[in-house]
Parts: C-alpha cells; sequence; structure tokens
C-alpha cells in the first residue's frame, strides 16, 4: 500500500485572516459608543441653552459639529466586529 498525505483545509491567506478576521481592540466598542453620545449632547446642549453654548462663535453651526462627531461613530459601527 502507497502512503498518503492526510487531506487538510486549504489554508487561507494570513494576511486576509488577521485584518479581516480579527475581533476589534477592547477600546473600539467605548470609544464608538461615546462618539455618538458626546455627538448627542453636543446638540441637546447646544439647544437646551439656546445658542449660548457649547462654542458661541460658530453659532448654528454647532449642529454639524454635533452631526459630524456622532457621524464618527456610526462610521465606526462598518467597522465592528
Amino acid at each position: 500500500m502507497a502512503r498518503t498525505k492526510p487531506r487538510t483545509k486549504p489554508a487561507r491567506d494570513e494576511a486576509a485572516r488577521s485584518g479581516e478576521d480579527a475581533p476589534n481592540p477592547v477600546w473600539f466598542k467605548p470609544v464608538m459608543f461615546g462618539f455618538m453620545i458626546l455627538g448627542l449632547i453636543w446638540i441637546i446642549v447646544f439647544y437646551v441653552s439656546q445658542g449660548v453654548a457649547p462654542v458661541p462663535a460658530l453659532g448654528s453651526w454647532n449642529i454639524l459639529v454635533g452631526f459630524g462627531i456622532a457621524f464618527v461613530g456610526f462610521l465606526m459601527t462598518t467597522r465592528w466586529r
């Protein structure tokens, strides 16, 4: 009888495995939710203070800043594993 090699599963590319399937670092989820909450708080503070805070010089642009901060958090959700 001839010896045959045992069948093995094809090896995946190491670079793809480490980059695509790797879990997120521990800090990723708190930072993601932190951005979303910070953006929401920024907008709420702007409305409640009637434009006096958080940055009076920006005026109505504070809304865009708040949405921008929250949007960073939402973009991070696309990388969450």
